[in-house]
């Protein structure tokens, strides 16, 4: 006879039930079903209320959370060997308070695996469990002692904790259960201290702001220091990395030392100063006491010339008056010379000063650039959007604003290193300022990320001027040595709407190039 068809198993199935006055309910269709087709009648899947088992199962440790989303995997597949398989598992994970005498983590060699744990042990675990070595066990108390650092060492009760939490750790024959007490209180510990350290940094980090703000306004007339502390406020901006801090560093030191320079000129000018004022009253004095002796000398020889009776007796009286001319004539020459030597002196000092405030400014001026690429930082991009504002407002221009993801580049630094990942930045930053049109203006927003700002351009033709730097960096490689690598980058272009802040709009282009992104890397797309 041939087999029935579930078409036809199931007509026979409904008609079964009427003739049997059964409930049309899943259980009773399934066991008629069932009976007809001479199938094994399983009982239905619980599907919820092992769901709800599956929840209640506690997740101490990764391995038992993994078998317990294993088992919720399990019940949504309807999968009974599944079920059982990850029920095991768990089983296996969760250790005994009593038991028999089994070998697993009660009793633990600090330099080999674990030996048996004695019957009755509160450390004693189910036979088949991991086992603990002290190998593992040495390298949690090495990654304590490393975490101890930066977590302070005010709680003198705390860190006599971790020592003596250290020391059992190290121990032969470890009490697993106590070692887990004290974990648990470390770790306990370790989050109030960790969230400690978070708020003290931000903290700290306000007040350095606070402080640099202040000096900021108590100096706005020096530019030279005004691009000193930009330059400190972009670095206690967070996220803070060692590499941001030291470059700040080197930047305030080459300034600081050529402040110095300009320090020490502007002492040695105001020396030369008081000297040639000093010299100059002394001079003067000279030449007022010089000319009252001379005047005085004049009425003499003029007494003595209205008692003349022969020219003989005037011969001697002119000699005098002569001398006495020259000698005070000679005195002026001398004093304007002197004079005259101390302000060229003066003047190539003031030049000096000059000069150097001039050099000050433009090493304040790098504190708007980032050094890696020559392009603007975020410091720079600011006052070039506001200067491109200006003038958007002011003429009722188009700008558009460009920001420039490079595709995959944390492939290259983890592949080729952070060093290549820096060159490659720089390639990017170059074929971009060959591409781009002197008015238009490159800025490193972050990382991998670069904004183009493009005066006088509707969308369109910011899009265009996208894809042609992306056609040039195909034409220009970039060499990891002798081989050739093509960098990519993704895009969004805005155009700035009417009364739009530059925030909102290089929003709307992250959000375009995240889109491009999504849309396969390497395309341009507006926002």
């Amino acid at each position: 006879m041939a087999e029935k068809t579930v078409s036809e198993l199931a007509r026979e199935t409904l008609m079964q039930l009427i003739k049997r006055k059964l409930a049309p309910t899943p259980a009773n269709y399934s066991s008629v079903f069932n009976e007809l087709g001479r199938l094994p009648n399983n009982p239905p899947f619980p599907l919820e209320e092992l769901r709800r088992i599956a929840k209640s199962l506690p997740t101490w440790s990764p391995g038992q959370q993994k078998q317990r989303a294993l088992l919720e995997y399990a019940v949504s597949q309807l999968d009974w060997k599944g079920v059982q398989d990850a029920l095991m598992a768990y089983g296996q994970l969760t250790p005994r308070s009593n038991g028999p005498e089994t070998s697993g983590v009660g009793a633990l060699d600090a330099t080999d695996a674990a030996t048996p744990v004695k019957s009755g042990s509160s450390s004693a675990t189910p036979a088949g469990a991991p086992t603990l070595t002290g190998e593992f066990l040495e390298q949690i108390a090495r990654l304590i002692e490393f975490v101890r650092p930066a977590l302070g060492t005010d709680d003198a009760r705390f860190s006599e904790q971790t020592d003596d939490m250290l020391k059992v750790m190290r121990k032969p024959g470890v009490d697993v259960m106590l070692l887990k007490q004290m974990l648990g209180s470390f770790g306990h510990r370790v989050s109030f201290a960790t969230e400690e350290q978070v708020e003290i940094k931000r903290i700290l980090l306000l007040l350095v702001q606070l402080i640099f703000e202040n000096i900021g306004k108590l100096s706005q007339d020096d530019h030279w220091l005004m691009g000193q502390i930009d330059a400190l406020k972009l670095a206690a901006t967070p996220p803070i990395t060692l590499r941001r801090l030291d470059e700040v560093e080197r930047k305030l030191r080459e300034v600081i030392v050529k402040q110095s320079d300009a320090k020490g000129l502007a002492q040695e000018a105001q020396e030369e100063m008081r000297q040639m004022l000093r010299v100059f009253v002394e001079r003067l004095s000279d030449m007022s006491s010089s000319t009252g002796t001379f005047g005085e000398q004049m009425e003499k020889n003029a007494m003595l010339i209205e008692q003349a009776k022969s020219l003989s007796e005037l011969t001697p009286v002119l000699n005098q008056m002569v001398t006495a001319t020259r000698a005070i004539a000679q005195q002026a020459l001398d004093a304007r010379d002197e004079l005259k030597g101390m302000q060229e002196h003066a003047e190539v000092t003031k030049a000096e000063i000059v000069n150097l405030h001039l050099e000050l400014d433009r090493v304040s001026a790098q504190a708007r650039h980032d050094t890696l690429t020559g392009a603007l930082n975020r410091k720079g991009l600011e006052e070039a959007l506001t200067r491109e504002l200006a003038v958007v407002r002011r003429n009722q221009s188009a700008l558009c604003v460009a920001l420039l993801d490079i595709d995959n580049f944390k492939r290259i630094n983890d592949e080729r290193g952070h060093a290549v990942g820096d060159e490659a930045l720089a390639h990017l930053a170059k074929v971009a300022r060959n591409c781009m049109r002197p008015q238009d203006t490159l800025a490193r927003y972050g990382g991998e990320e670069f904004v183009i700002l493009l005066p006088d351009t509707p969308l369109d033709q910011g899009i265009e001027a996208m894809v042609r730097l992306q056609r040039d960096l195909t034409k220009k490689f970039f060499l990891d040595g002798a081989e050739k690598l093509l960098i990519t980058f993704s895009a969004g272009v805005a155009q700035l709407s009417p009364d739009e802040d530059s925030e909102s709009a290089i929003k709307r282009a992250d959000n375009a190039m995240y889109a491009a992104k999504r849309a396969g890397k390497n395309r341009v797309l507006g926002a």
